[in-house]
């Protein structure tokens, strides 16, 4: 797999489940619990015997699942996982030979990193995307963010205590692309087979990790004259200070009059977000279309906003980063 795509799908997943199978059999259950709950990928770990054939099961029920092998520590188990179909190998250690039968198979390889010293070891191998590990006991986000300075090219993939109360921390930083975790997949509810209650962690991380609500709700005026009526009327009854902008006048934060007619025939309902990529990979995946002519981006690239193609009662809407 080319390695900007695979970055790519990680980061738009966000979250990537380390999972410990021991049945073979209960593989493509539990990826459709996955995704059912919205995870998309999955790092099955050579830990537990037959990975390699967890692997296949998962890959040739979901061809869009983006499925690697973890705990890969020999040229061997590399082999096999990348024999079963593995899109990524990844390891809690960094091993140069492992890391580059990886790369010489054509499959992407991230090492576990937690010092400066291993991190440029892993650019010395042409390795720019690495495993922090284990994040919270090596020091946290604070470290990432200490350790990742001098290294402007590299990217991590925080793994080790994180969980829903800190991955949002994690996952706004710019340099991290995901968060690995076993939280979602905890081995009790895998054991027991209970791929409902795993769907519903699955979709309650995915919720955090969008952070969606309501920012403001846009109302159509006629004209310029319409709008400045509108806000005066909310600063006038409820104290909403007025902040006009070249198309719109804001009534506080929560009411935008606009100028001129926008999109939709009532107007439009702004919805916040974290990140607007991985909100458009989740609703994408949930049916849900894009006006793609709208979308706005930062210098850096960062997606800034964007509208959906539907309607809802004559309203417009788009999401935007918080």
């Amino acid at each position: 797999m080319d390695f900007e795509k695979y970055t790519d799908r990680l980061f738009c997943t966000g979250i990537v489940p380390v999972i410990k199978l021991e049945e073979e059999s209960a593989a493509v259950a539990l990826a459709g619990a996955l995704r059912a709950g919205g995870i998309y990928a999955a790092e099955v770990t050579f830990r537990a015997a037959g990975a390699d054939k967890v692997i296949k099961s998962m890959r040739q029920a979901f061809p869009d699942m983006l499925v690697g092998a973890g705990t890969v520590l020999t040229v061997g188990q590399a082999d096999a996982a990348i024999d079963a179909g593995a899109q990524f190998c990844v390891a809690p250690g960094l091993n140069p030979l492992v890391a580059k039968h990886c790369i010489k198979r054509g499959v992407p390889f991230t090492p576990g990193v937690s010092s400066g010293s291993e991190i440029e070891s892993a650019m010395e191998l042409g390795i720019n995307f690495v495993k922090f590990f284990p994040a919270e006991q090596a020091g946290g986000l604070a470290y990432i963010k200490a350790v990742s300075a001098p290294y402007s090219s590299v990217k991590f993939m925080p793994t080790g205590g994180i969980n829903e109360k800190n991955m949002r921390d994690y996952l706004a930083f710019k340099k991290v692309v995901c968060c690995g975790g076993s939280w979602i997949v905890p081995d009790k509810l895998v054991k027991a087979k209970a791929w409902k209650e795993i769907t519903a962690l699955c979709r309650d991380a995915v919720d955090k990790m969008l952070d969606f609500s309501v920012v403001h709700v846009g109302v159509n005026c006629e004209n310029e004259k319409g709008a400045v009526s509108g806000a005066a009327f909310f600063e006038k009854a409820f104290s909403f200070q007025k902040d006009e902008r070249s198309t719109s006048i804001f009534a506080g934060s929560g009411v935008e009059f606009m100028k001129s007619p926008y999109l939709g025939k009532n107007g439009h309902i702004a919805v916040g977000t974290s990140n607007v990529k991985r909100a458009m990979f989740q609703l994408e995946k949930r049916g849900i279309s894009f006006d793609l002519s709208t979308l706005k981006t930062a210098a850096d690239g960062e997606y800034v906003s964007i509208y959906l193609q539907e309607e809802v009662c004559g309203f417009a809407v788009h999401i935007v980063k918080k």
